[in-house]
C-alpha cells in the first residue's frame, strides 16, 4: 500500500486525511456499535468509534453527538437520561427496531461500495493502455 508523509499519522502510515469529508460513514459506525452494546452513551461510544471507524480520519465529538441527535429524530434511536450513581447525569442511547432496519440499509449500501470501491482500485492499478472494462 502506498504510504504518503501525514502530520497526523506520520510517513509510514497510510491515511485518508487529507481525502476529503467522510463524516457520514459516522452513522453506520454509532448504528453498529449501539447494536453491539444494547446500551450506551455518547462518551462510551466516543471511546469505541476509532476501533470501529471506516475511515482513518479522527471523529470529533461534536460529530458524533450531532449523528445521535439525528439519529434519535429520525427514530433510529431513542435516549433517556440516566442519573443514579456518581456523577453527573448522562444520555443513554438504545438502538430501535427502525434503527437495526435502517444499520441493514447501511450494510447493503456499504457492500455495495466495497464492491464499487474495488473495482475502481482494480482499473487504476491496470497498465496505462489496458481497456479498462465497465462491469457492475
Amino acid at each position: 500500500m502506498r504510504k504518503r508523509f501525514c502530520a497526523r499519522h506520520g510517513k509510514d502510515y497510510p491515511c485518508s486525511c487529507g481525502m476529503g469529508n467522510l463524516y457520514r460513514f459516522v452513522e453506520p459506525v454509532v448504528l453498529l456499535l449501539l447494536k453491539m452494546k444494547g446500551t450506551s452513551y455518547g462518551y462510551d461510544l466516543a471511546a469505541d468509534m476509532e476501533g470501529h471507524a471506516l475511515t482513518d480520519t479522527t471523529i470529533e465529538k461534536g460529530v458524533l453527538y450531532r449523528t445521535l441527535r439525528r439519529l434519535e429524530s429520525n427514530g433510529n434511536v431513542k435516549s433517556e437520561w440516566e442519573s443514579e450513581g456518581h456523577g453527573p447525569a448522562r444520555r443513554i442511547y438504545k438502538l430501535t427496531r427502525q434503527g437495526e432496519e435502517h444499520l441493514e440499509e447501511w450494510a447493503d449500501v456499504l457492500e455495495h461500495l466495497s464492491k464499487s470501491m474495488t473495482r475502481f482500485v482494480r482499473d487504476a492499478r491496470k497498465p496505462a493502455g489496458k481497456k479498462v472494462r465497465a462491469t457492475r
